[in-house]
């Protein structure tokens, strides 16, 4: 493989929500960050690596300590899902000696699994529209004490109470499901999601970050996090849920501390690419975000049974509009089966898709760990030939590209290559239902080059024209990806 390069930046989502849970993921994060290096993984996304509220519910969404990494006893256990501190550190050790840039889930928008109640003056709100009241202020018993017995105060002695949130779902007085309460002396922040009238809300106690002290020790803990774990930068989730303007000077005060363009990746899970405009505007394009329009558009063409037009696939995405802050991806943990955002694109789409997003000039790619390795509780299987499309695009997928995204059931686009990766230059072609060829111009450079499909579907050899023309084909329902005999025997000798 060609030397590591900032180029053809390629991320791993090295989880999924059901991946196994006696605490060995940071070991397999050890183990395989050469492998993953080797094959051209250049930024990994951990899960989130602290104490959960709920031995049951474990992930690392349902956010207790920020400060456990798996050290203390508590809630029930000392390890995380995931493994100890020590693991964790180690693992992140591990990607960066092997080149890998490590990025950290971040859940800051609420805490669950309080140690204490507390007695609040709340209003019961609609959950269908925040901004309207059921209630006069009353006092609920709220899930808001935090104390860490565990901890003892080790890195933070900071403590939670009800001051330090906005509001919560629960009444210990009167325990039902599904109600939702904005402590009387609080406001939902302004700056967030329209949905449900304001969708400051999610879940758990929701953390005020418009108070000062909470807002300071947020930023306390991150600075404490970039040492402590040496990650390179952050995955942020659920940044609709949380005030534009906090997140904009939180990202701010970590580049600020590391004195570098730490990378941060933003969910902001909504369909409509307008929405994520505006929210990119609102903190000034300080982060790359996930292309969730593109993610839909991929679904709904694996499902229409060869009835989708290929051409409109990147109508109405961020690979589109906003290329520059496009984190491209097919599915993750949210959208996996049996998740509430369950969204799965068809499995035979798969290598489609991401040929799709691995091999354009735009984007920043990310990998499913369920789609690498699969996922055995909902029997879902590895993508075939996963690794060698990420290989092609770290190796290979330079230099100008020209488009053939015009026709209803195969589109495709070349690269011509450049001079700084030795035998780069491909010709993709993609379809959704019937055998297909384009005459597609790769580069003059290429003229009577013998080019080979390296997904080993179509077996005919293409010999480039002096014109610097060639005729591509693609079996239907699938994808070819063209590259120079050079680079295919290459490719056949790394094989995944």
């Amino acid at each position: 493989m060609s030397k590591k390069n900032d180029t053809n930046r390629t991320i791993i989502q090295y989880f999924e929500w059901y991946v196994e849970g006696s605490h060995v993921l940071w070991k397999k994060c050890r183990a395989q960050a050469p492998r993953l290096a080797e094959f051209g993984i250049t930024d990994v996304w951990l899960p989130p690596a602290y104490k959960a509220g709920f031995i049951e519910d474990n992930v690392g969404y349902a956010v207790y300590d920020m400060y456990d990494l798996g050290e203390f006893d508590q809630k029930g256990l000392v390890k995380t899902k995931y493994g100890s501190r020590e693991e964790y550190q180690q693992a992140v050790s591990a990607f960066k000696k092997s080149g890998i840039r490590v990025l950290a889930d971040v859940v800051l928008n609420h805490r669950m699994g309080a140690d204490s109640f507390e007695d609040v003056q709340a209003l019961k709100v609609n959950p269908n529209d925040r901004n309207q009241t059921w209630s006069e202020p009353y006092t609920i018993s709220a899930p808001t004490r935090f104390m860490f017995p565990g901890r003892k105060g080790k890195y933070s002695g900071f403590t939670w109470n009800h001051t330090h949130f906005t509001g919560v779902d629960w009444d210990n007085n009167n325990p039902v499901t599904g109600n939702v309460y904005r402590f009387a002396d609080k406001a939902w922040a302004h700056d967030v999601s329209r949905e449900f009238g304001n969708f400051d809300y999610l879940m758990g106690a929701d953390v005020d970050v418009n108070n000062p002290d909470v807002k300071a020790e947020l930023i306390r803990w991150g600075k404490w996090y970039l040492d402590f774990t040496g990650v390179s930068g952050f995955r942020m989730d659920a940044v609709k849920h949380i005030s534009a303007s906090f997140i904009k000077e939180w990202i701010s005060a970590m580049r600020d501390y590391k004195g570098e363009e730490l990378p941060v990746i933003g969910e902001y899970w909504h369909g409509d690419v307008g929405v994520l405009e505006e929210y990119l505007n609102q903190v000034d394009g300080s982060m790359k975000i996930f292309d969730v329009p593109l993610h839909f558009n991929i679904r709904q063409m694996s499902y229409a049974d060869g009835n989708y037009n290929m051409a409109d696939i990147l109508n109405g995405t961020l690979l589109q509009r906003r290329p520059e802050n496009a984190i491209t991806f097919i599915d993750n943990h949210d959208s996996q089966p049996g998740q509430a955002l369950e969204s799965f694109v068809n499995s035979w789409m798969k290598q489609v898709a991401y040929a799709l997003i691995l091999l354009h000039k735009n984007g920043t790619p990310c990998l499913f760990y369920g789609d690498l390795y699969g996922i055995p509780c909902t029997r879902n299987i590895p993508i075939p030939r996963l690794r060698t499309l990420v290989r092609v695009r770290h190796d290979y997928a330079y230099g100008e590209q020209h488009d053939y995204i015009d026709d209803y059931d195969c589109i495709g686009w070349t690269r011509e290559g450049d001079d700084a990766h030795p035998n780069s230059g491909l010709a993709l072609l993609l379809s959704d239902k019937r055998d297909g060829k384009k005459r597609m111009y790769v580069g003059k450079r290429f003229s009577g080059t013998c080019f080979r499909d390296c997904m080993r579907k179509v077996r005919e050899d293409v010999i480039i024209d002096d014109d610097g023309y060639g005729l591509f084909s693609v079996q239907g329902f699938s994808a070819a990806v063209w590259v120079t005999w050079q680079a295919f025997e290459n490719l056949v000798i790394n094989e995944d």
